[in-house]
């Protein structure tokens, strides 16, 4: 039994271990989001129009796009490999931007640039799949929790590479871009040692009580962090000296969740063995203990079974989905068109946001950038715990919280678009926040939908809308509508200022949200029952070690 405790008390703190690597990788996951810090100098560099330069950001988008290998490959690769493949992928994406953007080669042809920026934007594919796939095995009774710091981790990415960038390099795009792809490569290596799937065991009420006090320790480092960044991002002009103060404390404040695994394996030494009696079995997230429907079943497949019927029963939302299923379920169609219309119009924001400033008569946009980011970080972190929480408490739909981030979203386009003074700020908190519930909400749901087994594939599928959403409205949409408004450059390039550039691609994306919000409420009651019924397993547990 000694060896036995040790064991469990090994592999629990290497659990929590590779989840603090898991935050780390996705805390420098999110480089896909930075376009709007290097752009300007692209479109410089390479004399291009709008339109080119947001087909640019396309291609980036559509590297994920590719994300379906890593989807496939998650289920037949270890953990580490398919972290290798990112981390090199963007080396060599990000590590040509950069030596064309700091001219230590000549411009690179416009299809080459393309190929570039695909592959550093399918390098975060890889980790991100890495991650995802292996921390929801590994909690699964807690998937709100973890997609919601996981998620809100990759949108601080952004605020800390451009705050770093700023306190370092003064902004410089050339060092920014070494920094995207060197500091991945470096964060994966520590991943690969510690982050791997660990088979489920054995839990009592008192360890899924203990795992859920982790998480909100993760969660309020986390928004020390977000909070951390906000402050610096709002200092103005502040010395070499305060700036490299500023990138030390943050490093030990992303290095300081490390106390959890540590403070898990003394505590479970401890307690080893003082409570063996009672604990439950690993079990799936929708229990059988609901009698007369478990019943119900049972006699359907002994009748079937006597009538000699071999037809197989196609499986209802809440089990396990193989990919041809989820192909034809109509609730996954809902849930793809509905994310497409909040993450597309989010991603046109965000890739467009230096010409939107610029527009808008802002020099310098790197605090909308960072605006964005730490809001959405807020915004995912958030949506996890409350959703979690309301399932719990009230079997309330997650998707319900994806509706109320469209309609928010529709309000902030519309500020965008009468161009109020100060509306730039409001709204780059507004697109962040939702942005973020977007995606946190959007991950667990698809596991709850359709199950785990195929979830690596499942969540690359639904991350297809990234690309074909920057495609839709930022290369046509805000591509096409910025250069009808804008005026030629002597360099071949054009430009706009003022409010009417963007007018109306805020107004169409402002639709579009409508739309996807109808789309969200439509599946919330599509899956009010399957929610009922989780929200039974939870409590029916909690009964059972109560009594």
């Amino acid at each position: 039994m000694g060896f036995g405790s040790k064991q469990s008390s090994i592999s629990t703190a290497t659990k929590w271990l590779g989840f603090v690597t898991a935050v780390w990788v996705q805390a420098i996951s999110g480089n896909n989001y930075t376009f709007s810090n290097y752009s300007d100098a692209l479109k410089a560099l390479m004399n291009l129009t709008q339109l080119q330069l947001n087909n640019l950001s396309v291609a980036k988008d559509i590297g994920k796009a590719f994300g379906l290998l890593a989807g496939l490959a998650s289920d037949r690769l270890p953990t580490w490999f398919i972290l290798l493949i990112g981390s090199l992928e963007g080396v060599v994406g990000y590590g040509a931007q950069w030596l064309v953007v700091s001219q230590r080669i000549k411009p690179l042809s416009y299809w080459q640039m393309c190929v570039f920026l695909c592959m550093g934007g399918n390098s975060t594919t890889w980790m991100n799949t890495a991650v995802l796939v292996t921390c929801m095995r590994n909690f699964r009774k807690n998937r709100g929790p973890v997609s919601g710091i996981l998620k809100g981790y990759v949108g601080l990415s952004t605020a800390i590479f451009t705050d770093l960038c700023s306190a370092l390099f003064n902004d410089d795009p050339a060092r920014f871009l070494l920094m995207l792809s060197i500091t991945p490569l470096a964060v994966c290596f520590t991943a690969m040692l510690f982050l791997r799937e660990i088979p489920s065991s054995n839990s009592s009420a008192a360890d899924d009580k203990e795992e859920s006090g982790y998480f909100w320790l993760f969660n309020g480092v986390a928004v020390v962090v977000a909070l951390y960044l906000l402050a610096f991002g709002f200092l103005p002009n502040p010395s070499k000296l305060v700036s490299h103060i500023f990138a030390a404390i943050l490093l030990v404040l992303l290095a300081s969740p490390l106390v959890i695994p540590a403070y898990s394996f003394f505590a479970s030494r401890k307690g080893a063995g003082s409570d063996v009696e009672g604990q439950a079995a690993g079990e799936p997230l929708l229990k059988p203990e609901i009698a007369a429907e478990s019943e119900s079943k049972a006699a359907a497949v002994a009748e079937e079974e006597n009538a000699g019927e071999e037809v197989k029963r196609r499986p209802v939302i809440g089990e396990e989905h193989t990919i041809p299923e989820v192909l034809r379920s109509l609730d996954f169609w809902i849930l793809f068109v509905s994310f497409l219309c909040g993450v597309g119009t989010g991603l046109a924001v965000m890739n467009n946001m230096g010409q939107i400033g610029l527009a808008l008569g802002y020099a310098d946009v790197s605090i909308f950038v960072s605006l964005t980011s730490i809001w959405g970080f807020f915004g995912r972190i958030v949506s996890g715990l409350v959703s979690e929480y309301f399932i719990r408490r009230a079997g309330t739909p997650r998707p319900l919280w994806n509706a109320a981030s469209q309609i928010l979203m529709a309000v902030g386009y519309i500020l965008m678009t009468i161009a109020m003074p100060g509306s730039l700020y409001i709204g780059s908190i507004v697109v962040g926040i939702c942005y973020g519930i977007r995606l946190a909400v959007t991950v667990p749901t698809a596991s709850e939908l359709f199950g785990l087994k195929y979830y690596g594939l499942i969540y690359n599928i639904l991350i297809l809308n990234l690309p074909l959403g920057s495609f839709l409205f930022s290369g046509l949409l805000a591509g096409l509508l910025y250069d009808m408004e804008a005026t030629t450059t002597a360099g071949g390039g054009n430009t706009c200022v003022g409010a009417h550039c963007y007018r109306l691609v805020f107004l169409v994306m402002a639709i579009a949200c409508i739309v996807g919000f109808g789309l969200d409420i439509l599946l919330s009651f599509r899956t009010k029952n399957l929610y009922n019924k989780i929200q039974a397993s939870k409590k029916s547990k909690k009964t059972a070690v109560l009594k």
